[in-house]
């Protein structure tokens, strides 16, 4: 509203004032972690551990992905009001579906999520690209979502009832299961995974994050990861738990191709936002393999694997802010040539960032990993660790070949870097952060174990 009745050059009145929501919201989230469970408004919102934990990280995250955005929307005159009003929407749809206990509170928590995301990819009116991808992602979200209601609706229908609680003690009871439930649990599961962006519900990744403006594709590719493992956790654990034989199939299924495909055709991308969007499939992979192995340590290691990611993805993505400028997005591979040469600083935070996504010691992406394949291992899926192992190798060549090109190859360009004040402390703490969590991960997934027991 404010922002409505403020000149173009007053406009950083509504960046200051939703970072400072964020951050008084972060801060009341955080202060609720030792709450015990509340169920309130007719059994269709809780209060939990779980959900406070989330909501802070998505308060934090965001915040990042607001800092970073602010020098991009600036140099191509699109700092509008607008994002911020969009994204805070965003947030409100991320929190609704943290704390969803009704299935029809996940549905409009995820509503709100996709909606406002539809429209922050076209954000940039004047970009084809833009637009195209906006409604790419609008027809097959829309599909999407029509399937998980679908699934929502036969779930109704075989249970009686919306009440995450009410259906999961129905599916606990003992008798035969009806064809009903597995045909809704297969829509379920289909919702979600395109959410994640899990393969073979991949197809709108590479073109969401290619076409949408980088200060966009930062936000979509990290706080919503965070949400989409929160409503697995609501529909699949708290909901779906008495199917779990079902789901864990399906789930391996989609975490092996989603590993196999992202890291393979990643390997064969030139453009670096598109090679980040299918690492995104890849460890959407990884993340799905601490979920099918259905233990309180294999949650607590997705819940760590999904939070870790979301701070390393803003941090690859921030990178590509960095380096652009007003005409040069910078989102060519070739563009981080002798990145070294030119800012030793800042080549090392990117460093950080793509050892952290390879899964290389002593970054947090390494412990993220090796939690998620502990809990597959525990639950005697061994194979599916090796297969896992094999698929990160892989991967780990296209993070190298970044490395590579910043270290070992001359700049195309002699032009210095020119860098804002907040850009710099943006990067200089992500990556700072990546490293100090790989070097002391034991406090945060200790605090992830604690909110799931």
């Amino acid at each position: 509203m404010l922002d409505a009745f403020l000149p173009d050059k007053r406009r950083v009145v509504s960046y200051t004032l939703s970072q400072l929501t964020l951050l008084v919201a972060a801060l009341i989230s955080w202060s609720l972690l030792d709450n015990a469970a509340v169920v309130v408004m007719h059994g269709t919102f809780v209060s939990d551990p779980m959900a406070a934990l989330l909501k802070t990280s998505i308060f934090l995250i965001t915040f990042g992905a607001f800092m970073y955005s602010r020098s991009y929307l600036v140099a191509r005159d699109i700092f509008k009001g607008e994002y911020y009003v969009l994204g805070l929407f965003a947030v409100l749809g991320m929190q609704v579906l943290v704390s969803a206990h009704s299935l029809l509170t996940i549905y409009l928590g995820l509503e709100l999520l996709s909606l406002s995301l539809y429209a922050l990819v076209a954000f940039n009116r004047d970009s084809a690209d833009a637009s195209e991808a906006a409604m790419k992602y609008f027809v097959l979200g829309a599909l999407a979502s029509g399937m998980l209601l679908y699934g929502i609706s036969m779930l109704y229908g075989a249970t009686g009832s919306l009440d995450i609680g009410e259906v999961s003690a129905v599916l606990a009871e003992p008798g035969e299961r009806s064809i009903i439930l597995v045909f809704a649990l297969c829509f379920i599961v289909v919702g979600l995974a395109f959410k994640f962006g899990a393969v073979p519900f991949h197809m709108w990744v590479p073109d969401v994050y290619h076409g949408a403006p980088t200060p966009v594709t930062l936000f979509i590719g990290s706080a919503p990861k965070i949400a989409a493992f929160a409503m697995a956790m609501r529909l699949l654990e708290e909901t779906l738990g008495g199917l779990m034989v079902d789901w864990q199939q399906m789930l391996t299924f989609l975490a092996v191709l989603s590993m196999a495909v992202g890291n393979v055709i990643a390997i064969a991308q030139t453009n670096i936002k598109r090679m980040l969007a299918y690492s995104t499939i890849s460890h959407v992979g990884f993340l799905i393999l601490g979920l099918l192995a259905g233990t309180a340590e294999g949650y607590s290691a997705a819940m760590f694997y999904a939070i870790t990611y979301a701070l390393m993805a803003i941090g690859g993505f921030g990178m590509i802010i960095l380096l652009s400028r007003a005409g040069f997005e910078a989102d060519r591979l070739d563009d981080f040539k002798g990145l070294n040469d030119r800012s030793p600083w800042f080549a090392f935070m990117m460093l950080i960032l793509m050892f952290s996504m390879a899964g290389v010691p002593p970054t947090v992406g390494f412990y993220a990993k090796l939690a998620v394949l502990q809990a597959v291992i525990h639950v005697d899926m061994v194979w599916l660790a090796l297969v896992a192992v094999f698929f990160s190798i892989i991967g780990a060549f296209y993070y190298l070949r970044v490395i590579k090109l910043m270290y070992f190859d001359a700049s195309e360009t002699q032009e210095p870097l020119v860098v804002s004040t907040d850009m710099q402390i943006a990067v200089s703490l992500n990556g700072l952060a990546v490293l100090a969590l790989g070097l002391f991960p034991g406090g945060l997934l200790a605090v992830c174990a604690a909110v799931l027991a």
